[in-house]
């Protein structure tokens, strides 16, 4: 059986945690930052883990992480 491809896009995006979970960067910080306030734009700083109903799609996209 041949080898399986990783999803570049997402494995650019998305790193494992120690335990195996996925850790992600939060969306809305590129652009159009003058509407929003500090309190927001601080929050939007920190990385996420991705979801539950979403990790195991995400785990079949990156077999080796």
């Amino acid at each position: 059986m041949p080898k399986m491809k990783t999803k570049s896009s997402a494995a650019k995006r998305f790193k494992a945690t120690g335990t195996g979970k996925l850790k992600r960067n939060k969306a809305n910080k590129s652009h159009i930052l003058t509407k929003k306030t500090s309190k927001r734009k601080r929050g939007l700083r920190k990385a996420a883990m991705t979801d539950q109903t979403n990790e195991k799609n995400m785990k079949k996209i990156l077999p080796y992480l």
